[in-house]
């Protein structure tokens, strides 16, 4: 017997009347979360059994009357027990972002001192368990997976709208805890508390959202009252242009004025000359981003905190990443100094590794 406690729960609600949007088999809002609550606290070993005890009297089986008299009778024991805990998410974008950056920073999960903190038990090398995190992906869709006996506990972003942490328990015994049903309202227990755990033990080493959000406003038109600016594009070599000057007037006590930018930003465009009317425009687009900040009562300019780390963070990643790194696997085998394109290599490698699985796994021809 298959029971789904969701699906059990969503039915229980609308008799009582109670309004919500479905999540899949969950909810993704309720209008009585209380309310809500208790029906779901309400779904124990006795609703259970009397399922199945309605369908023993309609459909047919071995124990006849005398049999049920004499005491022979069905009795449920728990094969798989899942338990979630499903988190709603006001901006699913940036659910993702942060979700994405959970898996990166959170890979040791599988270790045995972090299971024994997210199931709450002892292990040591004889606890027979694969410690390991797997991190898998339904087309786009990555999900974190990690063990311990014959159970798992799996997290991923459900329907770009919500993270769902769940814990499945497939031996009960795992946990000293005998397979009668009766012995529910324990592996509930142990099952939640161990999604609750899995949070406190995920860390992360800044707020990836935040960082989302900042890009976001650089490379995005700005308005303040009447003025508008466009973006500051990454790609555009303007961009760069721009803030390669900032990173070196950010070394200037007093400051840069609009011919000092001009010299600068014409020599890195490679441009004769720039006119005093474009650069004014250009200005007001760093000082709406917050990059610059006028200084009172002149007109020169001084770059900010946020204009300094984001000029040094957007150069260096283009010029030392992604420029040499497109260079390396672009450039002609012939143009290449030998043993130099080390990256180039190991993306031939992994494309060859790739096509040889797919054969040996008959994929492809």
């Amino acid at each position: 017997m298959c029971i789904n406690g969701h699906e059990w729960a969503k039915r229980q609600a609308t008799k009582a009347g109670l309004g919500f949007t479905p999540l899949d088999n969950g909810f993704a809002a309720v209008d009585d979360p209380a309310g809500l609550q208790a029906i779901c606290d309400r779904l124990g070993p006795a609703e259970i059994d009397a399922l199945l005890r309605k369908w023993l009297a309609i459909l047919p089986h071995p124990f006849t009357g005398a049999d049920r008299s004499a005491g022979y009778r069905y009795q449920i024991s728990v094969l798989q027990a899942e338990f979630s805990l499903t988190q709603m998410l006001d901006r699913p974008l940036s659910g993702r972002i942060f979700f994405e950056e959970v898996i990166r920073e959170n890979l040791d999960l599988g270790r045995p001192d972090k299971v024994s903190l997210i199931f709450n038990r002892r292990t040591s090398r004889r606890t027979p368990s694969r410690y390991r995190t797997r991190v898998l992906t339904d087309t786009v869709t990555p999900s974190v997976h990690v063990d311990y006996k014959n159970d798992k506990i799996k997290q991923y972003h459900k329907e770009g709208r919500a993270l769902r942490t769940e814990t499945t328990i497939n031996n009960t015994y795992d946990f000293g805890i005998r397979k009668g049903l009766a012995h529910l309202p324990e592996l509930r227990e142990i099952g939640s508390s161990a999604n609750r755990r899995l949070l406190r033990v995920e860390q992360l080493s800044h707020d990836p959202i935040h960082g989302e959000q900042v890009f976001t406003t650089v490379t995005t038109p700005a308005q303040q009252g009447n003025q508008r600016a466009a973006g500051l594009r990454f790609d555009q070599a303007r961009t760069q242009a721009l803030l390669a000057a900032l990173v070196i007037f950010r070394l200037l006590p007093q400051g840069f004025t609009n011919a000092d930018l001009r010299r600068h930003l014409a020599g890195l465009l490679g441009l004769p000359q720039i006119s005093p009317g474009r650069m004014t425009y250009d200005l007001r687009r760093l000082r709406l981003h917050h990059l610059i900040e006028r200084l009172p009562g002149s007109h020169r300019y001084q770059v900010t905190d946020l204009g300094w780390h984001t000029a040094l963070l957007f150069t260096r990643t283009y010029t030392r990443l992604l420029r040499p790194g497109l260079a390396h696997l672009t450039s002609p085998p012939e143009l290449t100094r030998p043993g130099a394109n080390t990256l180039r290599r190991r993306l031939d490698q992994l494309d060859t590794a790739i096509n040889d699985y797919a054969r040996q796994e008959k994929l492809i021809a």
